[in-house]
C-alpha cells in the first residue's frame, strides 16, 4: 500500500527470497513477471520511437513502418531468454548467457551513434532532403539509413563477442571505473538534448520555429491541437509526466515505484487525450497482428559509422558488466570467484550475439536493463521463471501491432517528459560510478580533460564542421566523414581520451581533500 510521508514508519520487508533456480508458484511468477514487464516497457520502446521520428538526424519514416519497428523491438526479446537460460558451448569451458533474471532491450546508447550516421547520410545526399520556401529542410523518409545502422551494428557486435573471451583482469584494465563513469555521463547528457526537444514539441523541422508554412506548428499545422514549438501547452503537458513520476517516487508503494514511469506516461496520455492532442491515424493504419520481417531494410555497412558504433558496443560491455554484477548481488550470488567470472563471460557473449541477432531481426542493438535489478531488490524474487513470463509478455505485445500504433499516437511532449528523466538516469549512473574514485590529481585531470572536449562538443555541435577541406574524392570524402563523426560525437571523444590518459598518465597518491 502507498505510504504517507512523515506519518508512517518504514516497515521491514519480511517477504521470502526466491533465488534464480528456486521453484515459485504460478501466481507469483505471473505477478513478478508483470512487474518486470511494466518496469522495462517504457525504456524498450523509447529509442525506436525517437530514432524513427522526424528531424534532421532522425529517419522521418511513415507511421506504418514506425509501428513495425516498435513491434520488432519488442519481439526480439527472445535475446532475453538467451541471457536467462545459460548453456555451455559444447566441448569448451565457455557459456552463452548469465543464467540470471535479466531482460534485454534496445539501448538508449544507440541514439547518438544512429543520429550521427543519419545526419551524415542526409548531408552527403545518401538520404534526400528538400529546401522549403521558409528556409527549413523537408527531410524525406530514409529507410536505407536504418539498414546501414543495422548492418554496421552487426559488424561491430563482433567486439563484444571477442572481448567476452578475454580474462576479466584485462577488461578491468581497459575499462576501469574512471572510463565507464565518464562515458556514461556524457551519453546521458547528449540524450537529454533529444528529450528536452521532444518535451517542447518535437525534434522535427518545427523546432526551428518558422513563421510560416506547415512546420510553423508542431509536428505540423495539420496535426490535431497543434501549437508552436516551445508553447506553454507543450511544456505543461511534458511537466505533467515528469512531476507525476517524482510524486509516485515520494508517496507510492514498492509496486507503484516499480511502475512509476508507466503511471507518469498514463497521466500524460490522459491529459493529452482530453485536450485533443492524440492522432489516432497510427492505430488505424496498424494491422491487428504482425511478425518479424513483414518489413525489411537494405542492410549495408556504413564506413563513417563503424567507429561510433564500436564505442556503442564498448558502452554495452560497460553496462552489461555493471548490470550483471548488480544482478548477482541482488540474486544472492557472489560477485567474485570462478562462478561469477563464468556468468560474466556468458552474459557478455550473449550480449554480443544479441547484437547480431537483433540486427538480423530489424531491431537496433540491445543491452541488459538495470531496471530489473531494482525490481529484484524490492520484491526479493530473482527466479528466472519470472523472467520468462516478462519476455513472453513483451513478445506478445510486439505481435499485436495495434499496441505499437498506440505508442506512436502518444504526443511528443509526453514522451519528452518521460525520456528526459530516463536519459538523466543514464548520466546519474555515470556520476555514481565516478563517485567511487579516490579523486587523486590524476583522476581529476582525466575526468576534466575528457569532459571538457565531450561536453564542449555537445554544447557547440558544429565546432568541427569547417575544419576539413572539401573534396570530390569518394574514398577521401568517406574518411573525412568518419573523422568529423568522431570529432563531433561527445561520448566518442570522452571514451578515446579517458582510455588513452588512463593508460599513459603515471599513478598518483590519493588526495587528502
Amino acid at each position: 500500500m502507498p505510504r504517507i510521508p512523515f506519518l508512517q514508519r518504514n516497515q521491514v520487508n519480511t517477504s521470502p527470497f526466491f533465488g534464480p533456480d528456486d521453484e515459485i508458484p504460478i501466481s507469483v511468477a505471473l505477478l513478478m513477471g508483470l512487474q518486470h514487464f511494466l518496469a522495462v516497457i517504457g525504456g524498450i520502446i523509447s529509442p525506436t520511437i525517437m530514432i524513427s521520428g522526424a528531424g534532421e538526424t532522425f529517419l522521418n519514416l511513415d507511421q506504418e513502418t514506425r509501428s513495425y519497428m516498435i513491434s520488432a523491438s519488442l519481439m526480439v526479446r527472445r535475446s532475453s531468454i538467451i541471457q536467462i537460460v545459460r548453456f555451455r558451448i559444447p566441448r569448451t569451458k565457455y557459456f552463452i548467457g548469465a543464467g540470471l533474471l535479466q531482460i534485454t532491450g534496445v539501448a538508449f546508447s544507440n541514439i547518438p551513434a544512429a543520429q550521427a550516421i543519419i545526419g551524415s547520410m542526409y548531408k552527403n545526399g545518401s538520404c534526400a532532403r528538400e529546401l522549403q520556401s521558409d528556409g527549413t529542410y523537408l527531410y524525406h523518409p530514409c529507410p536505407d539509413a536504418f539498414g546501414a545502422i543495422l548492418g554496421t551494428q552487426m559488424l561491430c557486435a563482433a567486439i563484444s563477442i571477442s572481448i567476452s573471451f578475454l580474462p576479466s583482469r584485462v577488461m578491468r584494465r581497459i575499462f576501469p571505473k574512471i572510463v565507464t563513469g565518464v562515458v556514461l555521463t556524457v551519453i546521458g547528457a547528449s540524450l537529454i538534448i533529444s528529450g528536452m526537444q521532444n518535451w517542447a514539441g518535437g525534434t522535427g523541422p518545427c523546432s526551428a520555429r518558422p513563421d510560416t508554412g506547415m512546420f510553423s506548428k508542431c509536428p505540423t499545422t495539420e496535426a490535431p491541437s497543434s501549437f508552436p514549438w516551445g508553447s506553454p501547452a507543450y511544456i505543461g503537458l511534458g511537466a505533467s509526466v515528469f512531476v507525476t513520476i517524482i510524486v509516485v517516487e515520494m508517496v507510492g508503494s514498492i509496486f507503484l515505484k516499480n511502475i512509476a514511469v508507466v503511471i507518469g506516461l498514463a497521466v500524460g496520455c490522459a491529459i493529452g487525450g482530453a485536450v485533443g492532442m492524440f492522432d489516432s491515424s497510427s492505430i488505424q493504419s496498424a494491422p491487428i497482428v504482425t511478425f518479424l520481417w513483414v518489413k525489411t531494410f537494405k542492410l549495408s555497412v556504413y564506413g563513417p559509422g563503424v567507429i561510433p558504433l564500436l564505442f556503442v558496443y564498448v558502452d554495452f560491455l560497460i553496462e552489461c558488466i555493471g548490470d550483471l554484477t548488480a544482478s548477482c548481488d541482488v540474486s544472492g550470488i557472489a560477485v567474485e570467484g570462478p562462478d561469477f567470472d563464468s556468468r560474466m563471460q556468458g552474459g557478455l557473449l550473449a550480449d554480443g550475439l544479441s547484437g547480431v541477432l537483433s540486427g538480423a531481426a530489424t531491431s537496433m542493438g540491445v543491452v541488459t536493463f538495470s531496471q530489473n535489478n531494482g525490481v529484484i531488490a524490492v520484491t526479493r524474487c530473482a527466479s528466472r521463471v519470472a523472467g520468462y513470463v516478462c519476455a513472453g509478455l513483451l513478445i506478445i505485445c510486439g505481435m499485436f501491432a495495434k499496441i505499437s500504433g498506440a505508442f506512436l499516437a502518444i504526443p511528443s511532449p509526453v514522451m519528452g517528459g518521460m525520456t528526459t528523466l530516463l536519459f538523466s538516469s543514464v548520466a546519474t549512473s555515470g556520476i555514481r560510478i565516478l563517485a567511487y574514485l579516490d579523486w587523486t590529481r590524476r583522476d581529476r585531470i582525466i575526468v576534466a580533460a575528457s569532459l571538457a572536449l565531450a561536453l564542449g562538443v555537445e554544447l557547440v555541435p558544429g565546432w568541427f564542421s569547417h575544419v576539413l577541406p572539401a573534396t570530390t574524392n569518394v574514398a577521401l570524402s568517406g574518411f573525412y566523414e568518419a573523422l568529423e563523426t568522431i570529432a563531433s560525437t561527445g561520448y566518442i571523444l570522452a571514451g578515446i581520451l579517458s582510455i588513452v590518459l588512463n593508460l599513459t598518465l603515471p599513478e598518483d597518491a590519493p588526495s587528502c581533500t
